[in-house]
């Protein structure tokens, strides 16, 4: 489709030029792996890998100012691999590294706790958040006083790809109250606990995408494991073969680099070749024609990240001619610039917004006669896109009047920039030239299964790390069942590659969300909760801090901070409480039903929602009822008068539920449910 090359970057493009070919004479310019580079933190005690590419048979020698020196040639193909020991902790250390006739300095080395932190969106919300929907609690003074040279922070651009890169975009920075806004506020929670804890210095590798499945981020080898994705494996394999035709269509076209552009500006002011498309006499004849409300992924626009314009015409009574009206276009996602008869009435331009409902006042000296023309400019740079929503507050209305016109249904539209990396191609709106794409099998986007893991995890592979967190779930809701299968299967593949052992792999059980009927995310839950039977994981629960009507919390710190105490308990040997009660088993008794528990060897608390316990009880017609509750130390007994035989107890077991049991260290249970039953 139209957007199926996005994830190959300039920075891979040129990283390709590089590479040594068989015939080449000149020699291959010296090269260090992505994250090999000044302010970084290796990871203490262990033989950390360091390579790259260099001329082939030539010597790479790399001396570390803490004593240890390592040297290696350079392989046929160019590659090159080091290790080198690190000590216990400490720095700044610098890193003097030959090559050849080349010499550098890497400099400003830590040596401390290295951790992976990747998910969607829940682990990418900044800590500056992404306002005005998505905010983050105490984050203000948390960014005022963040200055902590020893905790380094890493992000990886956001990037997918068909096949595995060797080079990303990546950039090591102090944590610092000018540093630290843009980075995950869940991995700045969780490294400043380890951080403040064990008094070294902390790393963290940030490599997160908003809106992702699972298995973007699980490599083709160990995705072929599971037959339901053989077909798209297979149409993988042709479009990496095709991608050379990809690149040779997008170099007809101008760039917009995006790299230097930051904050609430970096997506103002894009110049492609599209100013007449908000003009009244715009002829846009040729345009395709979109049904709205929907998110073009489910049109032929696919998988499309860039910018469309959208038009209509819309015949108002002869009444609303000079009147004030009111445009109402429902959320936008992600950012919108909205025109009536060819003046700007209103836009949305940070990011973050892509739930915000655009509501514009149109005054009335624009509105001088029965055609209203409506132009909107959607860039969407990450996920869905588009207008959507429900249809029926897309309307048009005169302030205070209960006449309404609709503005559901068709829309002319045409794309004229794709974006891809940090890159923006401009096509135009003249010509449909998008239409002229070349295209595959399949379309890939960063939802394509093992695009992120070749666009943003194979490229730091096999730097040394302590760990991983995770914080994803929430775009496998709806396939609960699958999740069991991808989850531990995701652990297992990013296990076996970076080649560390079983290292610990701590995640984050979705919080409460009102995904209407259609989605029931206790299963989903339960699949996480599943995972916890792989070895060294565990799981921190925010059944008591979500928030029902936003699927991003503002309460990062407890989330940070339990995933943290999972660490410090497990992998650190610290004597300190991580989990809330873990349902473990039940013995079923006349009218009622007895729980055990894992972690509660103080006792279990249970505390009274707005809607009671939280408890169901069934009988053999498994229909569920509201439950009495006792406490009896470590465990509960469950009954209802009306269920003389139950067989089944269910806690917390729907889409929003109220976090009720607890232990008496305060760490929350997570749903459970004593049955299978489907």
């Amino acid at each position: 489709m139209i957007n199926s090359a996005r994830g190959i970057t300039f920075s891979i493009l040129i990283a390709l030029l590089f590479v040594h070919t068989p015939g080449q004479c000149q020699p291959t310019p010296f090269s260090l792996a992505p994250l090999i580079m000044d302010n970084m933190v290796l990871q203490r005690e262990s033989n950390v890998p360091l390579w790259g590419h260099g001329t082939p048979g030539t010597e790479v020698k790399i001396q570390a100012s803490w004593g240890e020196t390592g040297k290696t040639l350079v392989q046929p193909d160019s590659s090159w691999m080091l290790k080198l020991r690190t000590p216990h902790a400490g720095g700044p250390y610098t890193l003097a590294i030959t090559h050849d006739d080349t010499s550098m300095a890497i400099s400003n080395v830590l040596v401390g706790e290295v951790w992976l932190c990747s998910g969607q969106s829940n682990m990418e919300m900044p800590m500056m958040g992404w306002p005005p929907a998505d905010t983050v609690l105490t984050s203000a003074e948390e960014i005022s006083h963040a200055t902590y040279p020893n905790l380094r922070l890493c992000t990886v651009r956001q990037a997918f790809s068909a096949v595995p890169e060797a080079t990303c975009n990546a950039s090591w920075e102090e944590c610092s109250p000018a540093t630290v806004p843009g980075f995950s506020a869940t991995a700045f929670f969780f490294g400043k606990k380890l951080h403040e804890t064990l008094g070294v210095p902390v790393g963290l590798i940030q490599a997160s995408w908003g809106g992702t499945a699972v298995e973007s981020w699980i490599s083709a080898r160990c995705l072929s494991k599971l037959p339901e994705f053989t077909v798209t494996l297979q149409s993988l394999k042709g479009y990496a073969n095709g991608r050379h035709q990809i690149m040779e269509w997008l170099r007809k076209y101008k760039t917009i680099d995006l790299q230097g552009r930051k904050g609430e500006n970096k997506w103002q002011g894009l110049e492609c070749e599209d100013n007449d498309c908000a003009t009244r006499s715009y002829d846009d004849s040729s345009w395709r024609v979109m049904h709205l409300p929907t998110a073009w992924e489910k049109t032929e626009v696919g998988n499309f990240d860039g910018i469309v314009w959208f038009r209509k015409s819309v015949v108002v009574p002869s009444l609303w001619v000079g009147k004030n009206l009111v445009l109402e276009l429902g959320p936008v996602d992600d950012i919108d610039v909205t025109y009536v008869n060819g003046v700007k009435v209103g836009s949305h331009e940070g990011q973050g917004q892509w739930n915000v409902k655009r509501v514009y006042q149109i005054p009335g000296s624009i509105v001088d006669s029965t055609i209203v023309q409506i132009s909107v400019r959607v860039i969407d740079y990450q996920g869905g896109g588009g207008m959507y929503g429900d249809p029926a507050i897309m309307r048009l209305h005169p302030e205070q009047s209960g006449d309404t016109i609709s503005l559901a249904g068709d829309w002319k539209y045409v794309p004229v920039a794709e974006l891809m990396g940090n890159a923006l191609f401009v096509f135009g709106p003249r010509g449909n030239q998008y239409e002229s794409r070349p295209r595959f099998a399949i379309d890939l986007s960063a939802n394509t299964p093992t695009t992120l893991y070749n666009g943003m995890i194979a490229p730091v592979i096999p730097f040394s790390i302590r760990g991983a967190i995770w914080y994803q779930g929430e775009s496998n809701a709806e396939r609960a069942r699958q999740y069991h299968s991808l989850f531990p299967l995701l652990i297992e593949n990013w296990r076996a590659d970076f080649a560390v052992g079983d290292f610990p792999f701590y995640f984050v059980q979705i919080a409460p969300f009102d995904y209407g009927t259609a989605t029931q995310s206790q299963y989903l839950r339960e699949a996480q909760a599943a995972a916890l039977s792989v070895k060294n994981t565990g799981m921190a629960v925010t059944l008591d801090i979500g928030n029902a009507k936003n699927i991003h919390p503002a309460n990062k710190k407890d989330v940070g901070q339990r995933l943290a105490l999972w660490a410090l308990a497990k992998t650190y040997g610290h004597r300190v409480a991580y989990s809330g009660p873990i349902y473990k088993s039940n013995n079923k008794r006349k009218g009622s039903i007895e729980l055990f528990f894992e972690h509660a060897e103080k006792g279990l608390v249970l505390k009274e929602g707005s809607t009671g316990n939280s408890f169901q009880i069934a009988g053999m017609d498994r229909v569920f009822k509201n439950a009495v509750v006792k406490v009896h130390a470590r465990t509960l007994v469950v009954s209802n008068p009306e269920i003389p035989q139950p067989v089944a107890v269910r806690y917390a077991f729907s889409n929003t539920p109220e976090a009720t049991l607890f232990n008496k260290d305060g760490l929350p249970a997570p749903s459970f449910r004593t049955d299978d039953w489907e």
